[in-house]
């Protein structure tokens, strides 16, 4: 076996050992965790335990302090009066919203509060066509005599600008061909697919600070 022969045996020997590692952290980072519905994590029974349960983000629960985010989730399918406390020290991602899918994972309290150590969200990716949809040049094209009024329009994201909640603009829409921008205010779940440059269609108004508040953003469809 040749020298060249014997360091690329050894790299990939390397990549698979770490490989092995990353999914040996990630299972026994879950592993005795009970999975609960949000009604049997609100069980007093279930006090000083450490399981992991989805709900949807109850609308406009949510409150961010630094980095920790409080906020409360509900079954879909279960009672919507049981709320589940939740506080998570992790930061806020641009995915996490009103109405989102979170499961989350920790040791509900004393309190019977949940204290997440691990957060993930769901929100499915939608598509909308862009009949009727303005561009960011045309909308502004108007000005002030379309303010309040419900609109559709559509562009690509900034690069660079896409935040999370607690950001005064959730992300910035241009033009694609003027390349004018518009700052977007949304308050909902966006999906994970939404990125740089992404093409989109949004529905919403356009308020009397020239921000487009936005209640549905979706991928375009081609």
């Amino acid at each position: 076996m040749n020298t060249q022969l014997k360091r690329r045996l050894f790299v990939v020997s390397g990549v698979i050992v770490v490989v092995i590692i990353l999914v040996l952290a990630i299972v026994s980072g879950t592993a005795g965790y009970q999975s609960v519905t949000v009604a049997q994590a609100l069980e007093q029974e279930n006090r000083n335990t450490r399981v992991q349960v989805s709900g949807q983000v109850v609308t406009d629960s949510y409150t961010v302090q630094g980095t920790t985010l409080t906020f409360s989730i509900f079954d879909p399918d279960g009672s919507p009066t049981d709320h589940l406390k939740v506080v998570y020290e992790g930061g806020v991602s641009a995915t996490f919203g009103n109405g989102v899918t979170a499961i989350c994972t920790g040791l509900i309290n004393e309190q019977g509060v949940l204290e997440c150590t691990t957060l993930v969200t769901k929100c499915p990716s939608k598509y909308e066509t862009a009949a009727d949809a303005l561009t960011v040049s045309q909308l502004q094209g108007y000005g002030t005599t379309v303010e309040g009024k419900p609109l559709k329009i559509t562009g690509v994201v900034k690069p660079g600008s896409l935040g999370s909640i607690e950001a005064n603009e959730r992300l910035i829409l241009l033009d694609e061909v003027s390349r004018a921008e518009i700052p977007i205010v949304f308050t909902g779940a966006l999906p994970d697919s939404i990125k740089d440059n992404s093409v989109l269609v949004i529905t919403g108004a356009l308020n009397h600070s020239g921000q487009f508040e936005a209640t549905d953003i979706a991928l375009r469809e081609d």
